[in-house]
């Protein structure tokens, strides 16, 4: 009876957030060792599910490196990474548009779909909505098809989710004169989150957030308004490659999304765990 007890503790608990949340835009980005853990990718999905149940919006942004890297390899194509962006040659780009646009943009939406969900993929072979331009470093070095997204189709992505379905959108966009690119998850992300308004937009990483040790998952800071975040950036708190994930959520905020999130996406149900309890489980970054 207690363990029944504490279930419904944890509903009331979770209905003041579902209230607050119900009918807003939560874009999720998913990539890296989370794609290719199967027990982690079906409790994200389920989580995903859930949350478009209880009237939530959630868009799905992916990338899919690892599985380019393993057809790139089957193809014998050495793959090549520039400032780490991966090169891009025409064959890269075949690949590239094969396996992250097409196999993997399906396969994640065919899941959401077996689990009990609707989703529907959207990518160069079915609806498009990212479009975009060949990337230009300050370097002047070429990456090939790199690009960057400089326009979204809201309206098609919003139409999907008044039916209540789930937009599945690989890194991938599209120029205007037809050619393929292919963009970095984290910032295809951004731009659609940025697009659509969204009240959340949530990093799925392999960290379980900001900390203070950043050897030390312990100490990981629950929340960080942006005078704090850059204030740790300053003191060198936050340090290496998280330096540009909090500058980039930043800029994120500063562009119209509500509040940024970095959660470990291999823990079973983060995505619900920081949404809606008071506590939460990863960072989440504020204005």
């Amino acid at each position: 009876m207690q363990e029944a007890i504490a279930k419904a503790d944890t509903l009331i608990e979770a209905m003041g957030w579902i209230r607050k949340f119900r009918g807003k835009t939560t874009v999720i980005k998913l990539g890296g060792s989370v794609l290719d853990d199967e027990n982690a990718l079906m409790h994200i999905l389920l989580d995903v599910i859930f949350m478009e149940t209880v009237g939530m919006k959630p868009v799905v942004v992916h990338g899919g490196g690892k599985a380019i890297n393993r057809a790139l390899a089957e193809s014998n194509v050495e793959p090549k990474f520039i400032h780490g962006r991966r090169y891009t040659d025409d064959s890269t780009l075949e690949v590239v548009r094969r396996v992250l646009a097409g196999e993997v943009n399906q396969f994640l939406t065919d899941e959401i779909e077996r689990l009990g969900g609707r989703a529907m993929n959207l990518s160069v072979h079915s609806t498009n909505v990212l479009f975009g331009e060949q990337l230009k470093l300050d370097s002047g070095e070429d990456l090939g098809h790199v690009g960057r997204v400089t326009e979204v189709d809201r309206s098609v992505i919003e139409g999907l989710l008044y039916t209540d379905q789930v937009p599945v959108i690989p890194s991938f966009c599209e120029g205007k004169d037809g050619r393929g690119y292919n963009v970095n998850a984290d910032t295809a992300a951004m731009a659609v989150a940025q697009a659509l308004g969204a009240e959340k937009l949530v990093f799925l990483s392999d960290v379980n957030g900001v900390r203070m040790d950043k050897d030390d998952p312990d100490t990981i800071i629950h929340s960080l308004s942006e005078t704090e975040a850059r204030a740790l950036i300053d003191s060198g708190h936050i340090a290496s490659g998280m330096i540009p994930k909090v500058e980039a959520c930043l800029e994120t905020l500063g562009r119209g999304v509500g509040k940024v999130h970095i959660v470990d996406g291999r823990l079973r149900h983060s995505l619900l765990l920081e949404i809606y309890t008071s506590e939460g489980v990863g960072t989440e970054i504020y204005k």
